[in-house]
């Protein structure tokens, strides 16, 4: 499912001015939008049903009424998040209880962050990986925890990859990039500043980069040329940083995934070998 608001906010940057005038209403009233015929909405926006339906094109949806479906799939997604606020952990909760509210969380957590994701993003991101010199991953916090998973399983895969849990090294890899290189930039809030250091000093070098961020505008999403975002829904216990933690390594799973299948054999053939057997202790 193509999620309307996010297209619309990543091609604003590059629509016309009457493109412009049809997004932002959009975005600032989806509601109404859906209950809008094409005409209604070219009136309001003193555009034409024309402008609108090439603008959907442009986004990836076959017309208008494609753009409606998925104005009204992200009001429910959106809706559903809310119902999570009922199922907060509380001081009564038994053992019982805090096994199926965190459960149930990471679960949707990862439903919706699958329905957040866009194939050709990931396509792209996953051919950056695979034509990069160097793989960096920045992050702190619980994020750098991801940071380090990533890098571990593209080691594997004779990637060179690299990652710092100080962040000041962090900076200075980003500030020594080449476009060669590939920068992955994994926040949870999207507004962590030493993150958004890092990627605005990988657009200086004109680096790739790639956001692993939740689903809503942003910083770090206005900078890096692509997004893969993760559901917005942490629980009462936000510092803990669960469900978007399981959501974020699951996209470093997908991206791994993705790029051991471009190379499937010699993917199989560096796994095995890589493969730290366990021994056994004698006595």
């Amino acid at each position: 499912m193509k999620i309307a608001s996010v297209k619309l906010r990543e091609f604003r940057t590059q629509a016309s001015m009457t493109e412009k005038e049809i997004i932002n209403f959009i975005l600032a009233n989806p509601k109404i939008t859906i209950e809008m015929t094409v005409h209604q909405l070219a009136e309001q926006t003193f555009s034409s049903p024309s402008s609108i339906i090439r603008m959907c094109k442009k986004n990836g949806f076959s017309g208008y009424k494609d753009l409606c479906n998925s104005l009204i799939y992200e009001q429910a997604l959106r809706q559903r998040s809310k119902t999570y606020e009922k199922n907060k952990i509380t001081k009564s909760d038994s053992i019982k209880e805090i096994v199926d509210k965190v459960t149930y969380r990471n679960i949707v957590s990862l439903e919706d962050t699958r329905d957040l994701l866009d194939e050709h993003t990931l396509s792209k991101c996953i051919s950056l990986i695979e034509n990069s010199h160097n793989l960096y991953f920045f992050g702190i916090g619980s994020s750098s925890i991801v940071a380090k998973d990533a890098q571990q399983k593209f080691l594997r895969l004779n990637q060179n990859c690299f990652v710092s849990e100080d962040w000041h090294l962090q900076l200075l890899t980003a500030r020594n990039m080449t476009k060669n290189d590939l920068g992955v930039v994994i926040s949870y809030s999207g507004q962590t500043e030493e993150m958004i250091e890092c990627a605005k000093a990988m657009q200086q070098n004109a680096v790739p980069t790639i956001s692993i961020t939740k689903y809503d505008a942003s910083p770090i999403v206005g900078i890096c040329d692509y997004n893969l975002y993760v559901a917005a829904n942490e629980s009462t216990f936000r510092s803990g940083a669960m469900s978007s933690r399981t959501s974020q390594l699951n996209v470093i799973d997908i991206l791994y995934t993705g790029f051991a299948n471009t190379r499937y054999e010699d993917s199989l053939d560096l796994i095995a070998k890589t493969h730290i057997r366990k021994g056994t202790k004698n006595g």
